[in-house]
């Protein structure tokens, strides 16, 4: 998996409204980007589908800004990635046939494996919450991201063996 831009940026945003957070004190955007580094006019995008999957609220008018719309513990990084960039999976092959309806060979086996890879992604990034991500910023100590040995596994063994084909 490659985390885009877009979910990048968002994750970054995110972060910088929980490190500063007050419910109180919406942030502007510009705030965020200076303190980001990230550029303004993207940020309002990225923002913008922030607010419409439910993880800030704005205010308008002098003085406004975001903040988020929920405790840092309760947002995912699965959730802000999937705001910005739709569906978390291994990529665009479709769901598993029902009843064995194969057109090629291989092609189910595959598709279920995909399947489970994406599942185990969207699992993987929802452990780590944006409670996580202010904790090891200020130093705490928070869990490291590591991958599961057995997906880093099975997804080395799925793709030595649809290459041998």
């Amino acid at each position: 998996m490659k985390v885009s831009t877009r979910g990048d940026y968002a994750s970054r945003a995110l972060l910088s409204l929980a490190l500063h957070d007050s419910p109180a004190i919406p942030t502007s955007v510009r705030d965020i980007a200076e303190r980001t580094g990230l550029p303004q006019p993207y940020l309002e995008q990225i923002l913008l589908a922030l607010k419409g999957a439910g993880l800030v609220r704005s205010k308008r008018g002098v003085g406004g800004g975001y903040v988020l719309a929920r405790p840092p513990e309760s947002i995912t990084l699965a959730q802000i990635v999937s705001a910005v960039d739709g569906p978390i999976v291994a990529g665009e092959f479709g769901e598993p046939h029902a009843d064995g309806a194969c057109n090629h060979e291989g092609q189910c086996v595959l598709l279920a494996f995909w399947a489970e890879v994406g599942e185990k992604m969207r699992d993987h990034l929802s452990s780590f919450t944006l409670a996580d991500m202010v904790s090891k910023a200020e130093g705490n100590g928070a869990k490291a991201p590591t991958v599961p040995d057995d997906l880093a596994a099975r997804v080395s063994r799925t793709m030595a063996r649809s290459s041998a084909r």
